[in-house]
Protein backbone atom coordinates (compact mmCIF):
# COMPACT_ATOMS: atom_id res chain seq x y z
CA UNK A 1 0.00 0.00 0.00
CA UNK A 2 1.54 3.24 -1.20
CA UNK A 3 2.73 5.89 1.77
CA UNK A 4 0.14 8.40 0.76
CA UNK A 5 -2.42 5.54 1.58
CA UNK A 6 -1.85 4.85 4.64
CA UNK A 7 -1.02 8.30 6.11
CA UNK A 8 -4.64 9.56 6.36
CA UNK A 9 -5.03 5.44 7.71
CA UNK A 10 -2.80 5.75 10.51
CA UNK A 11 -4.30 9.19 11.37
CA UNK A 12 -7.67 7.71 11.17
CA UNK A 13 -6.90 4.93 13.40
CA UNK A 14 -4.57 7.21 16.13
CA UNK A 15 -7.65 9.49 15.89
CA UNK A 16 -9.82 6.58 17.33
CA UNK A 17 -7.26 4.71 19.39
CA UNK A 18 -8.61 5.84 22.95
CA UNK A 19 -12.17 4.71 21.88
CA UNK A 20 -11.17 1.69 20.51
CA UNK A 21 -9.11 1.00 24.29
CA UNK A 22 -11.91 1.81 25.89
CA UNK A 23 -14.05 -0.24 23.93
CA UNK A 24 -11.68 -3.51 24.27
CA UNK A 25 -11.44 -2.97 27.85
CA UNK A 26 -15.35 -2.65 28.25
CA UNK A 27 -14.98 -6.48 26.65
CA UNK A 28 -12.99 -7.24 29.02
CA UNK A 29 -14.94 -5.98 32.30
CA UNK A 30 -18.10 -7.53 31.08
CA UNK A 31 -17.06 -10.56 30.98
CA UNK A 32 -15.27 -10.43 34.08
CA UNK A 33 -18.87 -9.36 35.47
CA UNK A 34 -20.81 -12.54 33.35
CA UNK A 35 -17.86 -14.65 34.84
CA UNK A 36 -18.46 -13.53 38.14
CA UNK A 37 -22.08 -13.75 38.02
CA UNK A 38 -21.78 -17.27 36.62
CA UNK A 39 -19.39 -18.50 39.02
CA UNK A 40 -19.30 -16.38 42.23
CA UNK A 41 -16.65 -18.06 44.20
CA UNK A 42 -14.45 -17.40 40.68
CA UNK A 43 -10.79 -16.79 41.06
CA UNK A 44 -10.91 -13.33 40.02
CA UNK A 45 -6.89 -13.46 38.72
CA UNK A 46 -7.56 -16.84 36.81
CA UNK A 47 -10.88 -15.93 35.44
CA UNK A 48 -8.85 -12.65 33.84
CA UNK A 49 -5.51 -14.45 33.04
CA UNK A 50 -8.65 -17.06 30.86
CA UNK A 51 -10.08 -14.63 29.47
CA UNK A 52 -6.93 -12.21 28.48
CA UNK A 53 -5.63 -15.90 26.87
CA UNK A 54 -9.02 -16.27 24.96
CA UNK A 55 -8.60 -12.56 23.82
CA UNK A 56 -5.75 -13.13 22.78
CA UNK A 57 -6.15 -16.38 20.84
CA UNK A 58 -9.39 -14.31 19.11
CA UNK A 59 -7.05 -11.18 17.76
CA UNK A 60 -4.52 -13.57 16.29
CA UNK A 61 -7.29 -15.60 14.67
CA UNK A 62 -8.40 -12.02 13.42
CA UNK A 63 -4.28 -11.38 12.70
CA UNK A 64 -4.19 -14.35 10.58
CA UNK A 65 -7.33 -13.50 8.46
CA UNK A 66 -5.80 -9.91 7.91
CA UNK A 67 -2.56 -11.31 6.95
CA UNK A 68 -4.52 -14.20 4.50
CA UNK A 69 -6.29 -11.38 2.69
CA UNK A 70 -9.72 -11.65 3.88
CA UNK A 71 -10.56 -7.81 4.57
CA UNK A 72 -8.98 -7.08 1.54
CA UNK A 73 -12.17 -5.57 -0.13
CA UNK A 74 -13.85 -4.90 3.14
Amino acid sequence: MSEEIMDPIRKEIESRRKEIAAELKLLFKANMKITDWDVPEADDREAAELLLQVMQEELDKLKEEVRSGKYDNY
